[in-house]
């Protein structure tokens, strides 16, 4: 298989189902988002941490790989007349949304009541859970752009949100694990 295909010389590129949109579509936008976020994924997972936290977020990353799938495919194209798929996508799941929530339950009942808001920052692991926070949280912003075009599989939308709330606990579970300082933000009064 050959990297380079020059068939995006010109701005554009195809979804699966074959429909070309340029480059700059709102949907290339959500799934390439998808994609940046995975690969901050794995800067964490590379990370001196808990090899439960590094098996987990591979699972995350493969349904990345799902979400960007969904994101990537023409639902004109996906769908035959007939009502069958057309495209084998696989599907977020009602469980893969449950995963997120007990993993950040369980996480929550280590750590120390949340007060306050909290700064980025205090540990480099941290600050990259963080970031990854963040990025989702623009993945999630551009899906649901994007759903206001085209109607997305509602999990797949579910999914992001709770992984931008798992990626906040982790970053908080990491600087517990590590006994990094979490600063809390407290507004300075006028």
């Amino acid at each position: 298989m050959k990297i380079y295909t020059k068939t995006g010389d010109k701005g554009t590129t195809a979804l699966f189902g074959g429909t070309r949109v340029p480059k700059h579509h709102i949907r290339i936008e959500s799934y390439g988002t998808v994609d940046e976020l995975n690969s901050h994924l794995g800067l964490i997972r590379d990370q001196d941490i808990n090899q439960a936290y590094k098996d987990l977020i591979t699972c995350i990353q493969d349904r990345l790989f799902t979400v960007g799938a969904i994101l990537a495919t023409d639902p004109d194209k996906a769908i035959l007349k007939n009502g069958k798929e057309r495209l084998n996508i696989p599907k977020i799941s009602s469980e893969d949304i449950d995963i997120l929530e007990r993993e950040m339950d369980m996480m929550n009942e280590a750590l120390p009541a949340m007060t306050h808001f909290v700064l980025p920052g205090g540990h480099q692991t941290v600050s990259f859970c963080h970031i990854a926070r963040c990025v989702c949280r623009r993945a999630e912003r551009l899906a649901t752009a994007l759903n206001d075009i085209e109607t997305i599989d509602p999990n797949a939308l579910m999914y992001l949100n709770r992984l931008s709330d798992y990626l906040f606990v982790l970053a908080r579970k990491l600087s517990f694990d590590l006994q990094a300082n979490e600063i809390k933000w407290i507004p300075e009064k006028q």
